[in-house]
């Protein structure tokens, strides 16, 4: 991996941007797996490498991705534990004609699987109607006034999609009334499950299952399509799965398992759909092509923001009716409104993130940029009279912008706020969330993004917890827009045969991003801004070798870098392969993802490094080179550790509300605790003063590592949970410390610091570097590199009555 870009006192200057300052983070896959899967498959080595980021091991793997129809499904009846009870409840409901509700949500996901199951149902005989909480009075969900409207309208069975499964009272009170309740869903478990009759969640489902990815949609879908193959209906099933299409990617669900097989499916049915609305929303989108499949990006950038938009701004009837109706003129009547929503929408969010830009950029006028080391690393703004149903999609054009998390909010009147958040990959949001507990009135959300209300006289506090947060989980280091970069190319490679090749990935998205490639030091031929307000940068760009080789033109788009206009003439570039067609013809170009000024003499661990030796290979030749290895030892006396008491973590909630004291949490993927509960204090990972009682997530990454923690925290008490963090396999490791050789040069390497980042032990680093070539004479003898990282994986699984009895 390498990183691109320049020190953080220069990002984004004053009084506007003049170059995008990222991180690249390169791939460097195992050498040798990439050119079995390309020989096995005859993709090009590029996609090879593209195949072997994500994951796959192995050159079957590959091929069963390539053809997801060749792999074998098990029944989603023996993945859901209450499937087979819904079935039995909705055919029950139906055949005594019993009043069923469908409770949705007001997003695509959620309107989706309100329009699928309405579908089913009307089209079983059913007796069901649905209803939509208000986005802007009521929030996400099902809440007591949708219960009790249910309850009197004589409603028996409630049915709901893409929620409910954090609703405990809602659905406790819909029980009290004597309702059947199903919920299908797939946000996350919260520690109480709601006391429905059944739920259907994909994260019930064991983590290596097909179906674990689903959306809403893909759970409604689920349900239905087995809802109507045992009522006879079969017929059915095909309109269903354009809706599940629609939603899926929408929703940006992972593009992986059952998802990618069947929008595969989905993908290719939409261009000649049976479905009015979704005929007449292609339509009034642009996006007609009944000669090929659709591709994701034609839902995500065109239908999708269409049904979402009604969703933020306007009524979600709207779209529901759009996707149930048969009747052509209603279907385009409701297209229209779609598209008429959309474009307010469209102009709403650029209005507020020129209003937001400007904020960011005063406060960096008053010295107070938010990416500065002192700064808050976290973006925090609140303006009134902006919409709060398109906040968020402004949150996430500022995280692309800035690399930063943005929380951003409007005033609900003059007393209250209410907000939404997008984090980067290194800050979990709900974590930040739950931070801000005292100062919040409700909250919500997942890693990546979440929504919030407060008074507006708790906003200071809200950002003094928001820094802190910040400043204890992120580092300096990851306060700029990450670019994840698959392969290095050369424009001679950027053809149709590759592209088309590209297309044998598809559908990308969530899971299964679009390939990005990157080319060093091309030439800027030409460019200029483009668009309504000059928003865009078009570029002509060119790519040589050497004099005598001929140059290589290509055009490209950087979306919404207008304002870094003009760009410097040389520049490394990493952009996605595209084809534009203008004036009936069609070519290749770049979209442009990030830029970097050249590296010009940059490391190539791969002609560097001398060739592998094993360490069994006892008559093979060790290639002599050097490196210089730190690795400081701490001092802790055996009166501190004989006086410490291990015990194991079972309920963590219960044992942190009996501890009155300064607690430490410490470990891989520890949580964030809220301090409201709990009678004493808690610091995380670092102890800044001695702790009374330190909770081991799961243990440092070697017995040195644990021995300076333990130094610095001197606990009395110390509880242990055994989580192992994710071991690197044995090929990355050395590809990591084959760059960090390149990068450091005859700088010493700290084996503690690298075992804390990459979360292994110092001999385990060691027995790498052996593999690789170097010596490393001055440290003990170790095990081959797979023994090693066997070892390693029982050391996190050590009992806490084994640790208290280390020396």
């Amino acid at each position: 991996m390498t990183d691109g870009g320049s020190g953080l006192t220069q990002f984004f200057p004053v009084p506007k941007p003049s170059f995008p300052q990222q991180r690249w983070q390169i791939a460097d896959p195992e050498r040798t797996l990439v050119d079995r899967i390309a020989i096995a498959t005859r993709l090009s080595p590029l996609l090879a490498a593209v195949l072997a980021n994500q994951g796959i091991e192995s050159v079957e793997t590959a091929q069963q991705f390539l053809a997801p129809e060749s792999q074998s499904l098990p029944s989603p009846l023996e993945a859901f534990p209450d499937l087979a009870s819904s079935l039995t409840l909705l055919q029950d409901a139906i055949a005594s004609r019993h009043k069923i509700a469908i409770c949705g949500d007001y997003d695509a996901d959620g309107m989706t699987s309100t329009a699928l199951l309405l579908r089913v149902l009307r089209a079983l005989d059913a007796e069901v109607d649905y209803a939509i909480p208000s986005r802007m009075q009521e929030g996400y969900g099902i809440n007591q006034r949708i219960v009790e409207e249910f309850a009197a309208d004589g409603v028996k069975l409630v049915l709901t999609v893409d929620n409910g499964i954090a609703a405990y009272d809602p659905i406790a009170r819909a029980r009290e009334l004597g309702l059947t309740v199903i919920i299908t869903d797939h946000h996350d478990l919260p520690p109480q499950l709601p006391p429905a009759n059944a739920i259907l969640n994909p994260k019930l489902v064991p983590e290596d299952s097909p179906y674990r990815g689903l959306a809403g949609v893909g759970v409604a879908y689920v349900l239905a399509t087995l809802l109507a193959q045992e009522q006879g209906n079969a017929t059915l099933i095909t309109p269903l799965l354009e809706l599940f299409t629609l939603g899926t990617i929408a929703d940006l669900a992972p593009l992986v398992g059952v998802n990618r097989r069947w929008l595969q499916r989905g993908l290719a049915l939409l261009p000649h759909s049976r479905l009015a609305g979704v005929q007449s929303l292609m339509q009034v989108s642009g996006c007609v092509s009944a000669d090929q499949a659709l591709k994701p990006d034609a839902i995500g950038f065109r239908l999708g923001p269409r049904i979402n938009a009604v969703g933020r701004i306007a009524d979600p009837q709207t779209v529901i009716e759009l996707l149930t109706t048969d009747d052509p003129d209603v279907a385009f009547a409701r297209a229209m409104q779609c598209e008429q929503a959309n474009q307010h929408r469209r102009q709403l969010c650029a209005d507020i993130e020129i209003e937001a830009i400007e904020l960011v950029e005063t406060l960096v006028r008053q010295g107070k940029a938010p990416w500065q080391p002192e700064g808050d690393w976290v973006i925090v703004l609140v303006h009134a009279g902006w919409h709060h149903g398109v906040i968020g999609i402004v949150a996430s054009r500022l995280v692309e912008r800035y690399g930063l998390p943005v929380f951003i909010a409007t005033y609900e009147d003059e007393t209250h706020i209410r907000g939404s958040a997008r984090g980067i990959p290194e800050f979990d949001v709900f974590a930040a969330l739950q931070a801000c507990h005292n100062a919040l009135g409700r909250y919500g959300g997942h890693r990546a993004a979440g929504g919030f209300s407060l008074a507006a006289d708790q906003l200071d506090e809200m950002r003094s917890h928001l820094r802190n947060y910040a400043h204890q989980t992120l580092q300096t280091d990851q306060l700029k827009p990450l670019v994840t970069v698959d392969a290095q190319a050369h424009f001679s490679q950027l053809n149709w045969e590759l592209y088309e090749q590209i297309n044998q990935l598809h559908p990308c998205g969530i899971g299964n991003p679009e390939p990005i490639f990157w080319t060093a030091n091309v030439e800027v031929v030409e460019q200029r801004p483009v668009g309504k307000d000059k928003t865009h940068l078009k570029l002509t760009l060119s790519q040589s070798e050497s004099d005598d080789e001929q140059t290589q033109l290509i055009k490209g788009m950087a979306w919404r870098w207008g304002t870094y206009h003009p760009l410097p003439q040389r520049l490394d570039i990493a952009y996605r392969l595209r084809e534009n067609t203008w004036n009936q013809q069609t070519n290749l170009e770049l979209e442009i993802l990030g830029i970097r000024l050249p590296v010009e003499a940059q490391p190539n661990p791969q002609k560097n490094t001398p060739i592998v030796v094993a360490q069994a290979d006892k008559g093979a030749p060790v290639v002599r080179q050097q490196v210089a290895l730190h690795c400081p030892e701490p001092t802790v006396s055996s009166a501190l550790l004989q006086a410490i008491k291990w015990s194991s973590l079972g309920d963590w909630p219960q044992v942190l509300k009996g501890i009155d004291g300064h607690i430490l949490m410490y470990g891989y993927q520890r949580p964030y605790v809220s301090t409201t509960t709990l009678p004493g204090t808690v610091e995380y990972d670092r102890p800044s003063r001695p702790c009374d009682c330190l909770i081991l997530w799961s243990l440092p990454p070697s017995w040195t590592h644990l021995r300076w923690l333990l130094s610095l925290a001197r606990p009395q008490q110390i509880y242990i949970r055994n989580h192992s963090p994710a071991i690197l396999p044995a090929e990355e490791l050395k590809a990591k410390l084959k760059f960090e050789i390149a990068k450091n040069g005859d700088e010493p390497l700290n084996l503690l610091n690298l075992g804390q980042q990459w979360w292994v032990a110092p001999s385990t680093i060691v027995s790498a570097f052996r593999e690789i070539g170097y010596p490393c004479s001055d440290f003990p003898e170790t095990g081959l590199l797979e023994q090693e990282l066997k070892r390693l994986q029982r050391w996190y699984h050590c009992s806490a009555n084994r640790l208290a009895k280390l020396p």
